[in-house]
C-alpha cells in the first residue's frame, strides 16, 4: 500500500521565543541544520525502503502560514503538495479527519501522521520503525510510536504497552495512555520497560481512521465531512467550508479515538511501535541543546558564535557575532530585534516573558523584523518619527498587489535585479542603481520580471506607516482588495 505523509503544522511554540513567533513559529525555523523542521519532516520518508511513498505530503495548517509552507516545500523539491487550510484551530483529531477525507478521494493510503515541529536525528532508525508500523496499519491497526525513554521524564505523557504481537519486530499491543507522571511514578515506568513516551506520531489507513472517528466522535466527523465537501481549491491550497468546520468539536487524536479503542475492537487494534531515533519535540531551548551537535565542552552553537571558557551552553545567533565568555549551563538566543538569556534549567519560563510582552501589547511576540510574504520578504532595517526604511526582496516572476496608501509616500531604489514598476498611469522598468518616487495616494505596483531575485531599498515617509495602510485593487495571491 502507498504511505502518505500527513504533517500537522499549527502550533506557535512560544517557549522558543524570540526565534519562534506567532507568525513564524518553530516548525518554520532551521533549528538543527540548514532546513526548517517542517522541511525535515517532509523529507522524513525520502528513499524509504519499506514501501511505496506518495511524493505529495498533505499539510494541515492555517491561512497565515500557507505561503511560507508552500515556498519551503518548493525549496526542497516537493511538487503539488496538498495544503489544507483550517479557518480555526480545532486540535489534532479534526485535522487528521480532514486529511483522511482528502486522502480517500484518491484511494485508501496508509497515513503517517507527524507534527511538523519535531526533531528526528536518526533517519534510518525512524524509517525502520515506520516500516514495522506500516505492516500493522495495512492489516487495519491504529498505530502509534512510543519513544524508548532514556530517563524518567515528567514532562511527557506515556504509553503503556502489552504483549508482543505475532508479527514480531518489536510491535506491541497498546493498552493505555497515561498522563504526565510525578518523578517517582516516572522512575517506575522506565524501570518496568513497558512504558514509552507519547510521541504524537501515528499510522493508520485513511478509511480506518474515518470509521473510528465516525464511531467515537460523530459530530466531529459530520462537521469535517461537510467542510471538505464544500471546499474550494486554490492552486496547492484546499479551503474548507468555514461555517461547517467551526461546528467541529476540538479534541486530540489521543482523546477522541486512541484511548477508546478497547470499547470497539472491531474498528482495529491499538498498536505501539517502539521508536529510538533521536526524537525530541523541542519543547524548549534546553531540549534543543540536548539534540544539537556539541563541542568537547558540551557547547552547541548556531550562527556566528565564539565560546571562551564556556560549558554546556547553547548560543543561537541569528544576525550577528555572539561571543560567550565564562558561561555554564546557559542559553543565549539573539535575533535582530530581541535577545534572550536564560539558565538552561529555567528555559520553560520563557513562556512567562511572552505572556508579559503580550499583556503590554508588544508586537515582538507576533512577528520578526524580517517578514515573509507570498512574493518574497521584507526587513524593516530602520525607523524613526515619520520614516521607515525597508529592504525588500521579490522572488523571480512574483509581484506585489496593485495598491495605494493614504498616509505615506515611498521611494524605491533598485540594488539588484530588474524591477517592473507601475506608478500612477505609468509602467516602466528600473535597473540597478535607478529609483522612483511614489507620491501619497498614487496607485502603484512592484514586479520582478527577471530570473534572479529583485532587491530594493524602500524609504517610507508620512504621518502613519503601519502595514494596515494598504488599499489593494488587484492581488495575485487572493488577499483582500478594495
Amino acid at each position: 500500500m502507498t504511505i502518505k505523509s500527513v504533517i500537522l503544522s499549527g502550533g506557535s511554540g512560544t517557549r522558543l521565543w524570540p526565534a519562534s513567533r506567532e507568525s513564524y513559529p518553530k516548525q518554520l525555523l532551521p533549528l538543527t541544520g540548514e532546513r526548517s523542521l517542517l522541511q525535515e519532516t517532509a523529507l522524513r520518508l525520502k528513499d524509504f525502503p519499506g514501501g511505496e511513498v506518495d511524493p505529495r505530503p498533505l499539510v494541515v495548517t492555517n491561512e497565515e502560514y500557507r505561503f511560507i509552507i508552500a515556498e519551503q516545500l518548493r525549496q526542497i523539491g516537493v511538487r503539488s503538495p496538498q495544503i489544507v487550510l483550517e479557518p480555526v484551530g480545532r486540535n489534532t483529531a479534526p485535522a487528521l479527519t480532514l486529511a483522511a477525507l482528502v486522502a480517500v478521494e484518491e484511494g485508501d493510503p496508509i497515513l503517517l501522521v507527524m507534527p511538523a515541529d519535531h526533531v528526528i536525528t536518526e533517519q534510518v532508525a525512524f524509517q525502520h520503525a515506520i516500516a514495522i508500523g506500516a505492516k500493522a496499519a495495512a492489516k487495519g491497526a491504529l498505530v502509534t510510536f512510543g519513544i524508548v525513554p532514556d530517563h524518567p521524564e515528567t514532562g511527557y505523557g506515556y504509553l503503556r504497552s502489552g504483549e508482543a504481537l505475532a508479527e514480531g519486530e518489536g510491535a506491541r499491543a497498546l493498552l493505555e495512555f497515561v498522563e504526565k507522571p510525578d518523578r517517582a511514578t516516572a522512575e517506575a515506568y522506565v524501570a518496568s520497560g513497558a512504558y514509552y513516551w507519547n510521541s504524537g506520531i501515528f499510522m493508520m489507513k485513511a478509511s480506518v481512521w474515518l470509521a473510528a472517528i465516525r464511531r467515537f466522535a460523530p459530530e466531529m466527523a459530520a462537521a469535517c465531512t461537510t467542510a471538505v465537501t464544500g471546499c474550494t481549491h486554490d492552486a496547492d491550497f484546499i479551503r474548507l467550508d468555514t461555517a461547517a468546520f467551526e461546528r467541529s468539536p476540538s479534541d486530540s487524536i489521543d482523546y477522541a479515538v486512541m484511548e477508546k479503542l478497547a470499547e470497539a475492537p472491531e474498528l482495529g487494534q491499538g498498536v505501539v511501535v517502539p521508536l529510538s531515533a533521536g526524537w525530541s519535540d523541542v519543547g524548549a531551548w534546553d531540549a534543543l541543546w540536548a539534540v544539537s551537535a556539541k563541542d568537547g565542552e558540551g557547547n552547541a552553537a548556531r550562527g556566528e558564535v565564539l565560546f571562551e571558557a564556556c560549558r554546556n551552553t547553547l548560543v543561537h545567533a541569528g544576525s550577528r557575532l555572539v561571543a560567550a565568555v565564562g558561561c555554564e549551563d546557559m542559553v543565549v538566543v539573539e535575533t535582530p530585534d530581541a535577545v534572550m538569556v536564560a539558565h538552561k534549567d529555567r528555559t520553560q519560563d520563557v513562556k512567562k516573558v511572552v505572556a508579559r510582552l503580550k499583556a503590554e501589547g508588544r508586537t515582538l511576540t507576533q512577528s520578526h523584523r524580517k517578514v515573509y510574504r507570498p512574493w518574497g520578504w521584507y526587513d524593516s532595517i530602520d525607523a524613526g518619527e515619520r520614516f521607515q526604511v525597508k529592504r525588500i526582496v521579490v522572488n523571480p516572476g512574483a509581484k506585489l498587489s496593485l495598491q495605494m496608501h493614504h498616509h505615506r509616500a515611498e521611494h524605491w531604489i533598485v540594488v539588484k535585479g530588474t524591477a517592473e514598476v507601475t506608478n500612477g498611469e505609468r509602467s516602466f522598468l528600473l535597473a540597478e542603481n535607478e529609483s522612483t518616487y511614489i507620491p501619497l495616494g498614487h496607485t502603484h505596483r512592484l514586479s520582478n520580471p527577471g530570473k534572479v531575485p529583485l532587491e530594493i531599498i524602500e524609504v517610507q515617509s508620512g504621518s502613519y506607516l503601519g502595514e494596515d495602510d494598504i488599499v489593494r485593487f488587484e492581488d495575485t495571491y487572493g488577499r483582500s482588495t478594495a
